[in-house]
């Protein structure tokens, strides 16, 4: 079976939004993505994704700079080689183009995916084997809209698909953002489990006049209060805070891990693909965090079941995953780009099952869907 590298096509694609998602730095009614399609000599494809939050608001990402550095840099790259050849493919993505983790993730995640159709296995086999089929799943309430966050994490608990909520806050006065979590907090807090992310939002002065008061609430994580750029503060904060702190767009690299913690940053860490570049580089970075003693988190960028299949591929075969993972992106699409959809049972996201990626992608969706300039 020959498995080189013939073709890698890529393509924009704009998915609504069920409803608004709120960061402390933007807005979004609208999720875009890079879907990258590899195609082997043997005729066999495989999907992959990158993802962005409001263009390159969240990293220096867009959906257009990724797409350009697949078509003009990592493609060409790549192209010839066996689809197996995973370190080599990550080698000469590198020499290719610096950074640009989302798109050569993107790549990656394809790779994997046409791997294992070809060959009949599962993505999560390349990276040593699934320890666990499904895991605990986090969903955020990002609205703003406290009746409606409630309304809404009322019913996930409901339907028994969520029980550890997300609640975005920083992009509002500190003092409104608590007021609107205790009202959160009033309404689920008996029932569920409540994380905090301030997505980059305050001071360190800020944070420490504020941490105390969400730890007297019952937080369970608070996710990058102050700058990536300041790694120190976080340090610091870390230090002073009774609740644990996670990093998140503080490191992307594995030196950036190792950065985090030797300073002590926070004692937990933030896992995406969109970080580290590939499926290969995001289980070296939960290595590397495990040897710090960092609790692990699944986060997410609103992928699609795409995205999300790879990061699952990956979260599968990790020794540990203590706090589980916020892939909720595929539900809070008005479509999804995959048939049949991930499955959400029991407070748990199920993994896909068959080979590669285990998804089949609706191709008439992304075709109605991709960005026609």
């Amino acid at each position: 079976m020959d498995l080189t590298v013939r073709a890698i096509e890529s393509w924009i694609v704009d998915v609504p939004t069920a409803r608004p998602h709120k960061l402390s730095n933007t807005q979004i009614a609208c999720q875009s993505y890079v879907i990258v399609r590899v195609t082997l000599a043997c005729g066999e494809t495989g999907y992959g994704e990158a993802a962005t939050l409001g263009g390159p608001r969240w990293s220096e990402s867009s959906v257009e700079s990724i797409k350009a550095n697949i078509d003009v840099y990592l493609a060409p790259a790549v192209l010839g080689i066996r689809a197996t050849d995973f370190e080599l493919a990550s080698l000469l993505m590198a020499s290719a183009a610096q950074r640009n983790f989302a798109a050569k993730a993107a790549v990656e995640s394809a790779l994997f995916d046409a791997a294992g159709r070809a060959l009949g296995l599962p993505a999560s086999l390349f990276l040593g084997g699934q320890v666990r089929n499904a895991m605990e799943v986090i969903w955020a309430l990002a609205s703003g809209d406290a009746d409606q966050e409630i309304e809404e994490a009322r019913a996930k608990l409901a339907a028994r698909e969520h029980r550890t909520f997300k609640v975005k806050i920083g992009f509002r006065e500190p003092r409104e953002d608590i007021s609107r979590l205790r009202r959160i907090l009033d309404a689920i807090g008996g029932e569920a489990r409540v994380i905090v992310d301030i997505n980059q939002g305050w001071s360190e002065a800020t944070a420490l006049r504020f941490l105390p008061e969400l730890a007297e609430m019952g937080i369970a994580l608070i996710e990058q209060p102050c700058s990536a750029l300041n790694m120190e503060a976080m340090a610091r904060l870390a230090g002073r805070s009774n609740v644990p702190l996670m990093v998140d767009e503080a490191a992307f690299t594995g030196q950036d891990v190792i950065r985090a913690g030797t300073l002590a940053a926070g004692s937990v860490l933030s896992l995406k693909l969109v970080k580290s570049g590939g499926l290969i580089e995001l289980k070296r970075a939960a290595g590397i965090a495990a040897a710090f003693g960092f609790e692990l988190y699944g986060g997410c960028l609103l992928e699609s079941g795409i995205g999300t299949a790879a990061h699952l591929a990956v979260f599968s075969s990790l020794p540990r995953l203590e706090w589980g993972t916020e892939h909720f992106g595929p539900r809070i699409l008005v479509e999804d780009l995959i048939r049949g959809g991930i499955v959400y049972r029991d407070f748990q996201i199920h993994c896909p099952e068959g080979p590669g990626l285990g998804i089949e992608v609706n191709e008439d969706t992304l075709s109605r869907l991709a960005r026609k300039t």
